[in-house]
């Protein structure tokens, strides 16, 4: 088993657009205002980050601004995965060549109806083996309508080069379904803020959150309120939160997301096509759900 163990939190980060070109700037401003966040690292071509709509060129140099900008002492894990296992094994091991230290590689998708346990530990079992850094393997059926089962990850958590999973079904029965089946040294870590409190208390080790983009520090403080037994405390806080995690994932999505990253004091700039952006009204909603969580505006847009 590799010797990294995460735990912690860890933004899975925009990539802010201009006119629809990278805005390169703006990544380097926000790596660096999260350096002092609290945060245990980030991922940088989440889903959050339109890694889809990246070419390769754009993935390596988004990745190296990230490298360049971060703390020393925080990881950068990649979201690496395509849909064949040549492709994801070449794109992960690139992206080694200039410093990540794990990738997130999410389950393939476009023959979902072919995904089922066999294809997926083999698939994940190829790529841990030729891959130069560890695996996560990324749950998501949101986007891909792919579950990974309980019993294929019992298996694969079993090889040495895979190290956690990112779970964003929302499924807590599932999480801990998932706890009963691997050993300590294998990280659980949720991917949807509205379930990180009872993540946390079943077993999970950390997070993967949109939500700590624009609220780092509060992600945190309910990381360590559960680490020290203050439940009531992280449950004032979590249902707080949980307002603003809707407006930015499922209600109004990464334009939402990166809206409110710009009212905060980060650079969330644009989408790219084909996200929109909000219209007026949107932007009236999510400043209102922003304020109304006690998060403060520092520049209105």
């Amino acid at each position: 088993m590799s010797n990294i163990k995460l735990s912690g939190i860890f933004p899975p980060i925009v990539t802010p657009f201009y006119q629809e070109e990278v805005a390169y700037h703006y990544l380097n401003e926000n790596i660096e205002k999260l350096n002092n966040s609290g945060i245990k690292g980030v991922v940088v071509l989440g889903s959050n980050g339109e890694n889809v709509f990246l070419s390769q060129e754009e993935k390596i140099e988004v990745v190296k601004t990230v490298i360049k900008s971060i703390a020393k002492d925080m990881m950068v894990i990649v979201g690496s995965g395509c849909e064949s296992a040549r492709e994801t094994i070449y794109l992960t091991n690139k992206l080694a060549e200039f410093g990540a230290h794990a990738a997130l590689v999410v389950t393939p998708f476009y023959y979902g109806d072919k995904m089922n346990d066999k294809a997926l530990i083999n698939y994940y079992g190829t790529v841990a083996e030729h891959s130069e850094i560890p695996i996560l393997l990324y749950n998501v059926p949101k986007f891909t309508g792919v579950n990974l089962s309980v019993e294929a990850l019992a298996t694969l958590a079993q090889h040495s080069n895979i190290i956690g999973i990112k779970d964003s079904s929302g499924n807590v029965n599932q999480l801990g379904q998932y706890l009963n089946r691997v050993d300590n040294d294998f990280s659980i870590l949720v991917g949807t803020a509205g379930s990180l409190l009872g993540a946390l208390v079943l077993g999970c080790q950390g997070g993967i959150l949109a939500l700590a983009n624009i609220a780092p520090e509060k992600c945190v403080e309910i990381y360590q309120l559960v680490q020290q037994g203050k439940i009531m405390e992280a449950k004032e806080l979590q249902l707080r939160m949980i307002p603003v995690n809707h407006a930015t994932t499922t209600q109004y999505g990464i334009s939402g997301l990166k809206y409110a990253m710009d009212l905060l004091g980060y650079k969330g700039g644009e989408t790219r096509l084909p996200l929109l952006p909000l219209n007026k009204e949107e932007r009236e909603k999510i400043r209102n759900i922003l304020l109304d969580a006690g998060l403060k505006i520092i520049t209105d847009q």
